[in-house]
């Protein structure tokens, strides 16, 4: 079991690097966010926000840029609330013209036994519409059925 001082001294390096130049910051935000569980970066994310007053998610948006921010960034809302990034990533998947078809059918796909109910429960009450009634407007034929039936029906 890991002890709390490391969540403490963890968080801490996350703030201290923020005021390091950009490459070093950015250096310590990988070897944390990518070698740590889901549990611990949720508490260290908690340290962060008390060492430096501000979300990890505000600092990632503002410091960084490109690819590593959007790397970092989808790995802090996956941490933070999974079902909440998934939901997004399907909207975003389907929204205005055209379908990214390869994300929704890796997500529908990937998540279908293991978080897909969450993912829909949360993708309603942020879009306002129900996943499979999204499916139903953006997808036609065989493909609209298997995606409806690995959603697992209406909310």
């Amino acid at each position: 079991m890991i002890s709390v001082q490391c969540y403490f001294k963890t968080g801490e390096e996350l703030a201290d690097a923020c005021n390091a130049d950009s490459d070093d910051m950015e250096n310590k935000f990988m070897s944390i966010l990518c070698t740590r569980s889901f549990p611990h970066l949720r508490r260290v994310f908690q340290e962060f926000v008390r060492y430096s007053n501000k979300d990890i998610e505000q600092i990632i948006k503002k410091e960084m840029s490109g690819d590593v921010k959007n790397a970092f960034y989808a790995i802090v809302r996956s941490v933070k609330n999974q079902p909440s990034y998934f939901a997004d990533r399907l909207y975003k998947a389907m929204k205005g013209l055209g379908t990214d078809d390869r994300a929704l059918i890796r997500i529908m796909v990937s998540r279908s036994e293991i978080d897909l109910f969450n993912i829909r429960k949360e993708f309603k009450e942020t879009h306002d519409v129900s996943l499979h009634e999204f499916i139903q407007g953006d997808t036609s034929g065989d493909y609209r059925k298997t995606l409806q039936l690995l959603c697992g029906g209406e909310d």
